[in-house]
């Protein structure tokens, strides 16, 4: 069976990565800070039939990555699929952006996504067949009002994207990204109101994505019929950025 490394799978986009690839035939390797929430997932999944098995680590750090990719290639065997998801966000002005604040937000997008493919991408070399797919941002892209940090994150995991899959496209590992517009998780639930009524208003298609939506994005990729992506990022993000 094949296995999958899904971060930040204990709710919103993750959790819903998580059960669509159990469903698409993996065996899925559920990561996030909250191991009580990737147990949740998991229970979920195997009550349905499929395979999956919690793991806590925190992606920021480089021996918490090293621990769960030890664990989890000696459960589920070496991943085909890294999918980086974990995510963090916090909304304020930029003047009120505190440097921890700024350095924690770039630790869980940009360093969490480096530590985790450079832990799994050596059998993926070795084998010459293997996806990473990350999660980036339409914010990384066109900017946010008080999310400078976040949207600088999400635009630098943009760039290692593209970055990556010039360096290992020829040696058979495809690396995309996805932009999701704005999606209803506890993440985005947490912004300000006002900032979430102003940006529905703002999106040609009125309303925001939801997570099962950004599965089957991640599904599209994972599987051959997206052989001709590499370095891309897809934008399924409500027509807030039409390229």
């Amino acid at each position: 069976m094949r296995a999958a490394i899904v971060t930040g799978a204990g709710s919103g986009i993750g959790a819903a990565i998580a059960m669509r690839l159990a469903a698409d035939g993996y065996a899925v390797a559920a990561v996030d800070l909250d191991r009580a929430s990737a147990e949740a997932v998991v229970a979920t999944i195997t009550a349905a039939g499929g395979t999956a098995s919690a793991y806590q680590c925190d992606v920021s750090d480089a021996g918490s990555v090293a621990a769960m990719a030890g664990a989890a290639r000696a459960e589920l065997g070496a991943p085909e699929l890294v999918v980086n998801n974990a995510g963090h966000a916090d909304q304020a002005a930029f003047m009120q952006i505190t440097p921890s604040a700024f350095d924690r937000m770039f630790a869980v997008h940009v360093r969490g996504t480096f530590l985790v493919t450079q832990a799994f991408l050596p059998a993926m070399l070795e084998r010459q067949r293997g996806v990473v797919i990350n999660m980036a941002s339409q914010l990384g892209q066109i900017g946010g009002v008080e999310l400078v940090h976040y949207a600088g994150a999400k635009g630098a995991i943009i760039a290692m994207t593209k970055s990556l899959a010039r360096e290992v496209a020829a040696k058979g590992v495809r690396v995309n990204a996805i932009a999701p517009g704005p999606i209803n998780t506890p993440l985005v639930a947490a912004l300000s109101e006002d900032w979430k009524i102003a940006k529905a208003a703002g999106l040609p298609l009125g309303r925001f994505g939801e997570p099962l939506e950004i599965a089957g994005v991640v599904s599209f990729l994972a599987s051959d019929d997206a052989a001709l992506f590499a370095g891309q990022t897809l934008g399924p993000n409500s027509g807030d950025v039409m390229l």
